[in-house]
């Protein structure tokens, strides 16, 4: 059993891959923002994670495994959110001129996270994505759901961040 540090806490997380859903608790500096952890220059090449459960989404069925530690390698990782209830402070400024949310769907392997993102008002959604440049990008008041997993429900977060790159985006309307 691992002992926390006095300048570190454990988070619960989630982790979305290609084809797993892996949520258990991760350890970091008490100063740290795990919301966004994976945007800076501190994001490990693996995020270690205790008691994590692993949801397999690559048959028919799903199928879930439970082990005393896990090592997800960063690159692999296509989505990333705090555990409900849990949550940061969001990332932007909301007196931010010139911005709009925009109604997303973002598709993640069987995953759908609906929410908005945060784009300029002086262009549609198309060119925002295509041209921006960051590797993870935030998505904000996101509705998780899975049709794969009835079990699964539907998950509310204030924010979590995804890799542009490696989703689907859609509109709906």
């Amino acid at each position: 059993m691992y002992t926390l540090a006095s300048d570190e806490k454990a988070s619960g997380v989630m982790i979305y891959t290609h084809n797993t859903l892996i949520y258990g608790e991760t350890l970091t500096k008490q100063t740290t923002r795990v919301s966004v952890w994976l945007r800076t220059d501190g994001a490990p090449e693996y995020i270690h994670l205790l008691k994590p459960q692993v949801i397999f989404l690559n048959g028919s069925t799903a199928k879930g495994l439970s082990y005393s530690e896990i090592y997800v390698p960063t690159a692999q990782i296509i989505g990333f959110h705090l555990t409900p209830p849990a949550h940061d402070p969001l990332d932007y400024d909301e007196s931010e001129m010139n911005r709009k949310m925009q109604p997303v769907t973002v598709l993640v392997g069987t995953f759908a996270f609906n929410g908005a993102i945060r784009i300029s008002t002086q262009v549609d959604i198309g060119t925002s994505i295509s041209s921006g440049r960051a590797i993870w990008m935030s998505i904000y008041d996101v509705k998780i759901t899975n049709p794969q997993l009835a079990q699964f429900g539907e998950i509310h977060v204030p924010m979590l961040v995804v890799r542009p790159g490696r989703v689907d985006f859609a509109l709906n309307g």
